[in-house]
């Protein structure tokens, strides 16, 4: 009867389409995102030695062997997270050219850096981990594409400098100044938050860290900060 479906507020399975099967592609995107996210919480709070596959594997709701599925070791996982922290954090920075204006595209990526600290902070703290124990897992990466990276930026800037189109400083130690300031809302948030009262980090304050930064640093490199939009 019609009554029944109006009733219960169902249709019969007989009536409803079928489902669609989720692509296979998606899914393992979907899993391999899932499992990064995970990693990045147990390495952060355990560190390298103290994380666990299985640990990992409790955190992402999935079987341990769905883990081995996408990554053949601990390390390998722990080496595919650091190296997507990495293309996260330098992402805006990778297609500058020189025809850009230097204002806008070193203004972005301190923004995008406070950004970052504010939405992704187990990245930085984990990448600052991983450091001050030596770097153990991306020396080589560090010496290899970490420092063709910055030279390639650097000269850059160099031709930026050499254009008069900014003042003269040191291309390397600008990027330096770049990733610590930002990164520091991130690593030290504890100490940040306490000293200044808060309890968590709001949008109002990552706008004001962000104009802060952004205006000492530009005035230092002899550039005027672009106005910036708010929503």
């Amino acid at each position: 009867m019609a009554t029944d479906k109006l009733s219960t507020g169902k249709v019969s399975s007989a009536k409803q389409p079928p489902r669609q099967p989720k692509k296979i592609g998606a899914i393992r995107d979907h899993n391999y995102q899932v499992i990064l996210s995970a990693a990045e919480v147990e390495f952060a709070q355990y560190g390298y030695n103290g994380a666990s596959i299985q640990k990992i594997a409790d955190r992402a709701g999935l079987p341990k062997a769905s883990i081995h599925y996408y990554f053949t070791s601990k390390e390998n996982l722990y080496l595919a997270l650091l190296d997507n922290i990495m293309q996260l954090w330098n992402g805006y920075f990778d297609e500058i050219t020189v025809a850009d204006d230097p204002a806008i595209v070193l203004d972005q990526f301190i923004r995008k850096k406070v950004e970052l600290s504010y939405s992704h902070p187990q990245s930085s703290r984990l990448f600052a981990m991983e450091i001050i124990q030596g770097a153990p897992h991306i020396r080589h990466y560090i010496r290899s594409e970490m420092r063709t990276w910055v030279r390639n930026k650097g000269a850059v800037i160099e031709e930026w400098i050499r254009q008069k189109r900014m003042k003269a400083v040191d291309p390397v130690h600008l990027i330096f100044l770049i990733w610590s300031s930002t990164q520091h809302y991130a690593d030290f948030e504890t100490q940040v938050l306490m000293i200044m009262n808060r309890a968590e980090y709001e949008r109002e304050m990552i706008d004001q860290i962000a104009d802060f930064l952004s205006a000492l640093i530009l005035t230092g490199c002899g550039l005027k900060t672009p106005a910036t939009p708010r929503a």
